[in-house]
């Protein structure tokens, strides 16, 4: 039998661990060199599907913008404090032609569809049956977002939630500085 303060000890101990495995699998993600693997400094895999609204989309037709590609969910409470940001730099940014595109991942596409009326998101969301553009992205996490320049090129890769100096020192590295 394990003594009360043991167990606490234990849990302490467990979460330092999935912690810790969680930064060095980001870590070895983000630093990989990849032939078939997103890369910084190199093209991002398209991303076409249908989205919330039954649309056809893709990433090609946003050419010539900067683009912020973000994966997300419904159920994924750093989602719901990052949208409202998302919302806000989408329209300070609206002048440079930012473009924010959202992958739904791990969600269902019904919950999904209130969580972005409720947050009055105006962007596409692709929805990502068999989860083909969260693997072609090596997604581990939500949210996690893609900063891609006006050439198709990743610049930046954000896991976790974005907050505003995140955002802006990122988006400078897509907008060319404006």
């Amino acid at each position: 039998m394990v003594q009360p303060g043991m167990r606490r000890t234990i849990v302490i101990l467990l979460a330092v661990a999935a912690a810790t495995t969680l930064a060095i699998v980001a870590i070895v993600a983000l630093t990989q060199p990849a032939t078939d693997a997103v890369a910084k400094g190199r093209p991002v895999p398209d991303v076409a599907g249908t989205t919330l609204d039954g649309r056809p989309f893709d990433l090609a037709a946003l050419r010539g913008h900067p683009v912020v590609i973000n994966f997300w969910g419904s159920n994924c409470v750093p989602c719901r404090d990052e949208f409202p940001l998302l919302k806000a730099k989408l329209a300070e940014h609206a002048a440079d032609g930012l473009a924010v595109v959202g992958v739904l991942t791990d969600d269902v596409p019904d919950s999904a569809r209130a969580f972005v009326a409720q947050y009055g998101a105006t962007w596409p969301t692709i929805i990502d049956p068999g989860a083909a553009i969260k693997q072609a992205y090596h997604v581990i996490g939500r949210p996690q977002s893609y900063f891609v320049d006006r050439d198709g090129v990743l610049r930046s890769i954000q896991i976790g939630a974005v907050v505003d100096r995140d955002f802006e020192r990122q988006y400078a590295l897509i907008s060319g500085g404006s």
